[in-house]
């Protein structure tokens, strides 16, 4: 987590430059530099998440467990909270729209249930509970299935790693579960 908060901030400067920075060779931390949306949304995640865990609720792959529906609320509200805590983060249009006015999610497929999805993978001791709280953490906001696969695959990533897989592993784990092609560069991926 705090690697992808890490990122978040030595990114921030560059997220919406036309420059297109090329290279590995910048500043870590300039002036423009601060946490966005993700970070904000990446700690309230972990934190409806540790709540979820110290009132002993668990998600269950069996969907008519009552418990789902206790976790998303938690989600729900954290996500709120922190997002109004930091209403000037650079939400999307249709997160600053839920924020202030849904209680159902908006069917998105966007990359923002991914980007606030590293927690999972560390709070949780089987890949099957991962993949479900990664769901179920996505489905409040991004309930399309593009949209809940980014975020599993995320944290099943991040699970993989912490438990000891190799890269050349998780690499064959996403593309094999997840369909993702994780061959190409990153000169082919820009355009």
């Amino acid at each position: 987590m705090i690697g992808a908060i890490l990122g978040d901030i030595i990114g921030s400067p560059y997220e919406f430059d036309e420059n297109n920075i090329k290279t590995k060779k910048f500043p870590l931390f300039v002036g423009k530099s601060t946490f966005t949306d993700d970070s904000v949304l990446t700690v309230a995640v972990a934190e409806a998440l540790m709540d979820a865990r110290e009132k002993g609720l668990f998600a269950s792959q069996n969907r008519q467990d009552g418990d789902d529906d206790e976790i998303r609320d938690l989600v729900v509200k954290s996500l709120k909270k922190w997002g109004r805590k930091y209403p000037s983060a650079g939400y999307g249009a249709r997160f600053i729209e839920w924020l202030d006015h849904g209680e159902r999610p908006y069917n998105s497929l966007g990359n923002g249930s991914a980007m606030r999805a590293s927690s999972v993978g560390w709070l949780y001791d089987d890949l099957d509970t991962t993949l479900r709280m990664a769901e179920l953490s996505a489905d409040v906001t991004h309930d399309h299935p593009e949209g809940i696969k980014g975020a599993q695959a995320v944290a099943s990533a991040v699970y993989l790693a912490r438990t000891g897989s190799t890269k050349d592993e998780i690499r064959k784990y996403i593309t094999d579960e997840f369909g993702y092609d994780l061959s190409r560069t990153c000169d082919k991926i820009r355009p």
